[in-house]
């Protein structure tokens, strides 16, 4: 095994530890090891990432929009703010032990009564670390809260950071929007009102995979391994598709983005 194998190994096996591995703990990962992979997927955030396997989605999409290309995904260890991240030793080691082809940042705080401001500069410096890493950033806003209408808000905060250190920003709240005007019958958030159910995780991974690959989500396969009709994923790829063309999420990439 060589230095840099053994680095990335070491660093997995820590990542690891920091949770159990399912799909509600974090330290997940999917496919090949990520430093073999042709297209690597980091992703760092709390429970909204780990839950109903929103990680493996995204790769499984990007899997079937890119035939032929290996994908592996892999989620920091524990369940953080980005504000912890920055400050987390096997966090930054993941990120430095190799080159990712995407980083998707999410856990920004927020003020959820909007009264209250929080820094976005370690959301900034963890741009600027994958970068450095050469990989694509992307931010990854949350779904509005049940019955809360904060999505502009949210939106905002992540466009905000963007502007200062470029990154792409998933417009995952408008798809949010979009699909329960359109079909209020459709389950998104779980019984909390706050966390997603599996076809809420499954919208906001179908707007990442937009994101990430420039693609329409109207292209993909129905994916029976994951517990969303196929019909609801059908409606679903629809609205993704049509929040993307609204919101382009490109909009804020870096300029060497393909």
């Amino acid at each position: 095994m060589s230095i840099r194998n053994a680095c990335v190994a070491l660093v997995l096996l820590l990542a690891a530890c920091g949770g159990s591995g399912d799909s509600q703990h974090g330290g997940a990962t999917s496919g090949p090891s990520p430093d073999t992979a042709d297209i690597s997927l980091l992703f760092m955030g709390n429970s909204h990432t780990s839950f109903n396997d929103l990680t493996k989605m995204v790769a499984d999409m990007v899997r079937a929009g890119k035939p032929g290309r290996t994908v592996a995904s892999v989620e920091a260890p524990g369940s953080m703010f980005l504000e912890e991240r920055l400050h987390d030793a096997p966090t930054i080691a993941l990120l430095h032990s190799q080159d990712w082809s995407f980083v998707i940042l999410q856990a920004q705080k927020y003020s959820t009564s909007g009264q209250f401001e929080y820094s976005t500069e370690e959301a900034q410096e963890l741009i600027r670390i994958s970068r450095q890493q050469h990989a694509v950033p992307v931010l990854f806003p949350e779904w509005p809260r049940r019955g809360i209408d904060e999505t502009q808000r949210i939106f905002d905060l992540h466009v905000s950071i963007a502007q200062v250190e470029p990154a792409c920003v998933a417009p995952i709240p408008q798809a949010w929007d979009l699909a329960l005007a359109r079909n209020p019958t459709l389950t998104l958030h779980a019984d909390d009102g706050n966390h997603s159910a599996p076809a809420g995780a499954f919208l906001a991974a179908l707007v990442l995979y937009a994101t990430i690959t420039g693609q329409s989500p109207l292209d993909l396969p129905t994916l029976p391994q994951y517990p969303v009709d196929a019909t609801v994923q059908e409606t679903l790829r629809g609205i993704a598709a049509e929040t993307v063309q609204t919101v382009p999420p490109r909009m804020w990439c870096p300029e060497d983005v393909a």
